[in-house]
């Protein structure tokens, strides 16, 4: 768990919502700053830099790491094409944590949670998030956080904490909100990061679907996004912000990439859809796998998916949608075997025994060695034997 709250706690500290802000006719005003050089041990930032290094080696071991070379690599050139001549000193680790969110460090290190990369688009709209990051890399405002008066303590508590012992590592978290960018930090990554896209040839207009689809997902549960997470309690109103960014990119294009971003999620795409079921917020699930139906078509893994959503939820009527869900994947090549357990389990709890073991039976030629193949057998015998 060492590294996963690690993970946690910076991703959260230092969220990355999705580049857009500043208007791209100011393009040229800002110039990137040169590359930085690493600070003396015995300032504060060369203390906060020692512990972000300390924290990366934890980081390339990680059990969340996402081993894939092919898509470390395809990240890792997303972040030089937007980072320019700071690309040497920019080094992307993705993990399997289901949130949407990415961070980078003072020192360079970027996390890339896989809950972004399920719910991102095309490589625009990732480029977009990654952007915003490197703008509060290249602004520092991770060190401004820490020369603040006001954050100055928290971020005390953060070192002591830390260097206390790996167990302590999980109250990090709780910190979060308090040493989260401000405001007006959040605005002026907005405005780096979209004059870096637009600078590396993005479609700037993606960053304002990024942030539409993150405020229908957050709206399923009926409640105030800025009670259910720091990313809509510590940025601009949602609204605001989605508006802002609209007018910002204007009607520049560019390029959005989605052929080559959907090659590179498509091996991941199940496990992915797992863990987001894992969760267990099925409404915001069932607002994103829509869209996702919507943009891809009902494929099986979709819509072995969005049935395992209703499944797990048990409302009124998910029995029902279930089923039909099920049934629909396991006519399609790339439904798991998995979509033929789960209808098996819906249509014996619909009292449909016979289709129920015939379900398990396809389930157990699909997958003869699964982990529940014994358990899966004794549910054929129990029906069978009534």
């Amino acid at each position: 768990m060492i590294d996963r709250r690690t993970a946690l706690t910076f991703g959260c500290a230092q969220c990355a919502l999705l580049a857009g802000g500043g208007a791209l006719a100011q393009a040229g005003e800002w110039l990137a700053p040169p590359r930085f050089v690493r600070p003396a041990l015995d300032t504060d930032e060369g203390g906060l830099w020692a512990l972000m290094d300390r924290e990366e080696k934890r980081l390339r071991r990680s059990p969340f790491r996402i081993g894939d070379a092919v898509l470390h690599d395809y990240l890792q050139g997303i972040a030089c094409r937007l980072g320019a001549e700071h690309c040497p000193d920019i080094r992307v680790y993705a993990l399997r944590t289901p949130w949407f969110n990415a961070s980078m460090a003072p020192n360079g290190m970027m996390q890339v949670w896989s809950g972004l990369l399920l719910r991102v688009d095309n490589e625009a709209q990732l480029a977009s998030v990654v952007g915003h990051e490197i703008g509060h890399y290249l602004q520092r405002h991770t060190v401004e956080r820490l020369r603040d008066a006001q954050s100055r303590s928290a971020f005390g508590m953060v070192l002591n904490i830390a260097l206390g012992g790996a167990g302590a590592l999980a109250q990090l978290a709780l910190l979060a909100g308090q040493l989260g960018f401000s405001r007006d930090q959040e605005r002026d990554a907005d405005r780096i990061g979209i004059i870096l896209m637009s600078k590396a040839g993005y479609d700037p207009r993606e960053a304002a679907r990024v942030w539409a689809n993150l405020r229908a997902e957050a709206m399923a549960s009926g409640e105030d996004p800025a009670t259910r997470s720091v990313l809509f309690a510590t940025h601009p109103d949602p609204g605001e912000r989605e508006k802002t960014l609209t007018e910002l990119a204007g009607g520049r294009g560019g390029e959005t990439g989605v052929d080559a971003w959907r090659a590179r999620l498509d091996p991941h795409l199940l496990g992915l859809l797992e863990d987001e079921l894992n969760r267990g917020q099925f409404d915001e699930t069932l607002v994103l796998l829509a869209r996702l139906i919507g943009r891809d078509g009902e494929t099986g893994r979709l819509l072995f998916a969005r049935g395992e959503a209703c499944r797990l939820r048990g409302g009124e009527g998910d029995l029902t949608r279930a089923i039909a869900d099920f049934e629909k994947a396991a006519t399609l090549a790339d439904a798991p075997a998995a979509a033929h357990r789960s209808l098996g389990l819906c249509l014996q709890n619909a009292g449909l025994r016979g289709r129920a073991a015939e379900a398990y039976r396809r389930y157990l030629d699909l997958a003869p060695n699964g982990p529940d193949v014994e358990m899966i057998r004794t549910y054929i015998k129990g029906l069978q034997s009534s």
